[in-house]
C-alpha cells in the first residue's frame, strides 16, 4: 500500500502548490527512528565491478556508535540491487525490505556508548544513469577504442543507487575505505589517496582508496577506464597539495593544457574561501563520460576540454568563456557541498548558490571586480522564479533550480548590503572555518552571516529563498521630496539599497513603509544594478 503525504505550505501569504510524496520519499528523506539511534563513524566499502555484464557485487561494513538503545536499523539500497545477507559479529540477521529501505532486526543488545559494526552484502545490476549527473547511477560507456569507460554519479538519486549505506546527508562517516576490483587492464579512481593495489588470481586487481576526512554519501565515486595519469604539486595555504589528473590516453595532450586552470582555481578559491578543505586526501580531476560532478577530492570532468559550459557562456557576457566551467564550478563545491554539507536536500541552496557565486568570484579574482559582477548579472536572464529555492523538508525534495543563478545573485546582493568587501570575504572564509567538515541547516548559515555582517539579513533570506517574489523598489517624486518603499515582498522586509539620484550615489534605508527624503527637483533615479531587485515609479 502506498503511503501518501500531502503537504500544503502557507508561506507569507502565498500558497505553494500541494505535492504528494511516497513512503519511499519519507524513508529516504527523514531521520527515521531506525536511523537516529546510531551515529555513523566509518565505512568500509568493497565492490567488484563486472564491466561486461554491467553488474556489481560487494559489501559495506558500517562502524557506528550507539546513541540510545534500539534493536532495529535502517539500511538503504535501491532497486534493482538486492541485499544478500547481513551479519553482526558473525551472526546472520533477519531483515525486511520496504521499497528502497531495509529494516534489520538486531540480535545483539545495542548498549549506549558502545562501538559496533554491521556488514551488508549486496549484488545485482545497479541503475543505469539516464542523464548523468542529473538523473544518475552508473554510466556504462566506451572510449573511442571500444574500451570500457565507466563512472558513477548520484547526487539527487542517492548513493544507495549503487551501494548499501545510511543514505541521508545528516550523518557522515569520519573516514572511509573504498576498495574496488576491476579487470587487470583497467584502473579505478575513487576518493582520497591510493593505499595499495592488490593483484588477484582471477585476472583482476583491487584498488584500495582511503578517505581520511568526513565525506557525504553522494560524494563517493567509482571511475573505471584505461586511464593515464599526470600530476603536480600546488603550494597552498596549508602547504603542499598533491594534484593528480586521470584522463583517457587520447586526451592527454589536451588535458595538459586545459587542466592548467586547476591551480588557478585553487588560488582564487583559497583567497575567497580559505584553505582547500581536504589537503590530507589530495585533489584529483578525473575524466568521465558525462559532464562532471563534485565528488570530494575526486572531481569528475567531462566538459570536452573547452572553456565555458561545453563551449557556451551561461552568462551571455563573454566572461564565462575565459575559463572552464566544470573545473571552476565543480571544484567550488569542495568548499560548499563537501566541506559544508546540507543536512536535508531542501537546503541544497547551501551547495549551489554559493558555488554559483564562486564562478563570479573566480572571474573577479582574475579579471577584476566589474567583470565578476557583470558575469553574475548576466546569469539573471535564466532565473525562472517558478517556486521557492528551499524545498520541502524530510522527503528528499530539493527546491527550484533557481538555487543556482538566483541564489548566486542573492549572495551578490547581500554583498552590496554589507558594503565592505573585506568583511564579505571574511564571512565566506569564516563559514568554511566555523562549519568545517560539518553538516548544516539553512538557518545556521543564515544566522552566521547576519551575526558576522552585523546586519539582520533574515528577511532578505526569507524573500529570496522562501518566496518567488522579487522585491520592487517603488518611489514617487513630488516637489522636492522623494518617497520610497519596498513592495512585492515579505512582511517587514528591510533592505538598504544603493540608488543614483541625478548622478549622486545614495544608500537608502528602505522598508515596506513609505520613507521620505528632501532633495532638489529630481530628473533621474537609477537603482544600483548589482542588487537583484526591480523598481517602479508610481504617481
Amino acid at each position: 500500500m502506498k503511503f501518501i503525504l500531502t503537504i500544503y505550505i502557507l508561506l507569507f501569504g502565498f500558497i505553494v502548490n500541494a505535492q504528494t510524496f511516497s513512503r519511499d520519499d519519507t524513508l529516504r528523506g527523514s531521520i527515521t527512528p531506525e536511523r537516529s539511534w546510531w551515529d555513523l563513524k566509518y565505512y568500509e566499502l568493497r565492490l567488484a565491478v563486472n564491466l561486461d555484464a554491467q553488474q556489481v557485487a560487494g559489501s559495506t561494513t558500517i562502524f557506528y556508535d550507539v546513541l540510545h538503545e534500539a534493536q532495529k536499523m535502517q539500511i538503504d539500497l535501491q532497486k534493482p540491487l538486492e541485499v544478500e545477507r547481513i551479519l553482526q559479529d558473525g551472526q546472520e540477521l533477519d531483515f525486511k525490505r520496504d521499497g528502497n529501505a531495509f529494516f534489520v532486526d538486531l540480535i545483539k543488545p545495542q548498549k549506549i556508548g558502545k562501538k559496533e559494526s554491521i556488514q551488508i552484502f549486496f549484488s545485482g545490476k545497479p541503475r543505469t544513469a539516464k542523464n548523468a549527473p542529473w538523473d544518475g547511477g552508473f554510466s556504462w560507456s566506451k572510449d573511442k577504442n571500444g574500451n570500457h569507460f565507466v563512472a558513477t554519479s548520484c547526487q539527487g538519486l542517492g548513493a544507495s543507487a549503487w551501494w548499501a549505506c545510511k543514505d541521508h546527508a545528516y550523518d557522515e562517516p569520519d573516514s572511509m575505505l573504498i576498495s574496488v576490483t576491476v579487470p587487470k587492464d583497467y584502473t579505478d579512481i575513487s576518493n582520497g589517496r591510493l593505499r595499495k593495489i592488490t593483484e588477484n588470481t582471477d585476472n583482476t586487481h583491487t584498488f584500495d582508496w582511503f578517505v581520511s576526512n568526513p565525506i557525504n554519501n553522494y560524494g563517493v565515486n567509482v571511475n573505471i577506464a584505461k586511464y593515464v595519469n599526470f600530476n603536480e604539486v600546488y603550494e597552498g595555504e596549508k602547504g603542499k597539495l598533491d594534484i593528480n589528473y586521470y584522463v583517457l590516453p587520447e586526451n592527454l595532450e589536451k588535458a595538459k593544457i586545459q587542466f592548467q586552470q586547476t591551480p588557478k582555481m585553487l588560488k582564487a578559491f583559497e583567497h575567497w574561501f580559505g584553505a582547500y578543505p581536504f589537503y590530507e586526501d589530495g585533489f584529483k580531476l578525473v575524466e568521465v563520460p558525462y559532464l562532471g560532478m563534485e565528488h570530494q577530492s575526486s572531481v569528475t570532468y567531462g566538459n570536452k576540454y573547452k572553456n565555458g559550459y561545453l563551449g557556451r557562456d551561461l552568462s551571455g557576457t563573454g566572461w564565462g568563456l575565459k575559463w572552464d566551467f566544470i573545473i571552476v564550478h565543480e571544484s567550488g563545491h569542495e568548499w560548499f557541498a563537501n566541506n559544508i554539507t546540507y543536512k536535508d536536500a531542501a537546503d541544497m541552496w547551501i551547495h549551489e548558490s554559493f558555488t554559483n557565486y564562486s564562478e563570479g568570484l573566480f572571474t573577479e579574482y582574475y579579471f577584476g571586480k566589474e567583470a565578476g559582477a557583470t558575469y553574475m548579472r548576466g546569469l539573471r536572464a535564466t532565473i525562472r522564479n517558478d517556486k521557492p529555492i528551499i524545498g520541502i523538508y524530510n522527503v528528499n525534495q530539493e527546491g527550484s533550480s533557481d538555487m543556482y543563478n538566483k541564489g548566486g545573485n542573492m549572495l551578490h546582493t547581500i554583498r552590496q548590503v554589507i558594503g565592505d568587501d573585506e568583511k564579505w570575504r571574511s564571512i565566506l572564509r569564516g563559514l568554511n572555518q566555523t562549519f568545517y567538515h560539518k553538516t548544516v541547516e539553512s538557518k545556521e548559515i543564515e544566522n552566521y552571516m547576519s551575526q558576522k555582517a552585523g546586519i539582520d539579513l533574515s528577511k532578505i533570506f526569507d524573500q529570496y529563498l522562501r518566496t518567488t517574489q522579487i522585491p520592487v523598489f517603488s518611489y514617487k517624486i513630488k516637489d522636492k521630496k522623494m518617497c520610497y518603499r519596498w513592495e512585492n515582498c515579505v512582511p517587514n522586509f528591510d533592505m538598504p539599497i544603493q540608488v543614483n539620484i541625478d548622478g549622486v550615489d545614495k544608500k537608502l534605508g528602505a522598508t515596506t513603509t513609505w520613507q521620505t527624503i528632501n532633495t532638489n527637483k529630481i530628473k533621474q533615479v537609477k537603482i544600483a544594478e548589482d542588487y537583484y531587485v526591480s523598481s517602479s515609479m508610481v504617481e
